[in-house]
């Protein structure tokens, strides 16, 4: 078996998975452009090892058109890595999840390893029926990697953390799926499993965890310009049924006025009704990126402190902004922000996620 087999449905996962190669392949040190940055002068910086043509990735095309732009953009900065990058129309249309799966049996069993951008994936647990790989590569899908090892290490089933764990008929019939799944991204007498990741994660019994410093990220772009005025960070929490609208609208609008905000960073899964509710009442220019965070933040221009809640952000930017004097804080969850049928694990969670956030300062809210 040969070639390496990576399966992302978001930017940040793709943008994770340049970030495992890099880590992982041989580096020189040839000058060369940075890629999808016109016009900025070419450095000395790893170049891409021999190791990195054997990669193929591939997308498993989400619906929103946010993320398919991002994605496509994510692509093309993988594509300049020599990288492979086959693209999936995996939801669109009639037969799709069948067709997908007809194309994508052959590569998987031929892949010497899989890399998986989101364990707890539906689509990528289908696949992982198909085929149990021997070598399984975990990368960095948000504060999602933080509950899939914990799960891991527990035995439990994998569940997103802000789900109520409610069991209805589609979980019922997708139940022996996710069980198969979960054995399959274990370690075992004949699967190595390893973890990529820039989180605290303590490593489950039998995996290895490889440390995530967006060493690529820092060597492609910037260093960036920085603003006089601080950024504040956008959160789907309200989307995911976690945190209450008005809430969160108060919250923004006291940060910002606290902090001297003028830009709020929106994450692609924002509402829109939310966002022109978010620039209406509280004068902050709405910017929806056409990359992640860590990628737009570092080319610049950034604000010298950014703000953001309870997320992935809050670990990844300081690394990925790590020499540029940029200050990243972090503002807690109050419990009263809450909607009444989140999940019971979700303050819990959130407090985590702010307090294993070393590189960045507490906020003290109110």
């Amino acid at each position: 078996m040969t070639g390496r087999l990576a399966f992302v449905e978001s930017p940040v996962q793709l943008l994770n998975v340049l970030e495992w190669a890099h880590a992982t392949a041989p580096h020189d040190t040839t000058p060369r452009p940075l890629p999808g940055v016109p016009g900025q002068p070419a450095r000395r910086t790893p170049a891409p090892g021999p190791g990195t043509p054997g990669l193929t990735v591939v997308v498993l095309s989400p619906t929103d058109p946010m993320s398919r732009g991002q994605l496509r953009r994510m692509a093309q900065l993988a594509r300049d890595e020599g990288i492979t990058v086959k693209w999936q129309d995996a939801r669109q249309g009639r037969g799709a999840v069948a067709r997908t799966l007809r194309e994508l049996a052959g590569p998987l069993r031929a892949a010497e390893r899989v890399i998986v951008g989101d364990p707890f994936s539906r689509y990528v647990q289908l696949l992982l029926t198909l085929f149990g790989p021997r070598r399984v590569t975990v990368v960095d899908d948000g504060t999602a990697t933080m509950e899939f090892a914990a799960q891991l290490a527990r035995g439990e089933r994998l569940v997103r953390w802000h789900r109520r764990g409610s069991r209805g008929p589609r979980e019922l019939v997708l139940a022996p799926v996710t069980s198969l799944a979960r054995r399959k991204l274990a370690p075992g007498r004949r699967r190595t499993v390893e973890i990529f990741t820039s989180l605290p994660v303590e490593p489950p019994p039998g995996t290895t965890v490889l440390v995530n410093d967006f060493s690529w990220t820092r060597s492609r772009f910037g260093p960036p310009r920085l603003t006089r005025g601080a950024d504040l960070v956008g959160t789907s929490l309200v989307e995911t049924g976690v945190v209450d609208p008005d809430e969160y609208l108060r919250a923004v609008t006291a940060l910002a006025a606290t902090h001297g905000a003028t830009r709020y960073f929106a994450h692609r899964r924002e509402s829109t009704e939310k966002l022109h509710r978010i620039a209406v009442e509280t004068g902050l220019e709405v910017v929806r990126p056409d990359l992640p965070l860590e990628l737009i933040a570092r080319r610049g221009p950034i604000g010298r402190t950014v703000v953001s809640f309870p997320s992935t952000v809050v670990h990844t930017l300081p690394l990925a902004l790590a020499g540029t004097g940029v200050k990243v804080a972090v503002c807690e969850i109050a419990p009263e922000w809450l909607r009444a049928n989140a999940s019971p694990r979700a303050q819990g969670f959130l407090a985590g996620v702010a307090g294993t956030a070393t590189r960045s300062e507490r906020l003290e809210f109110g």
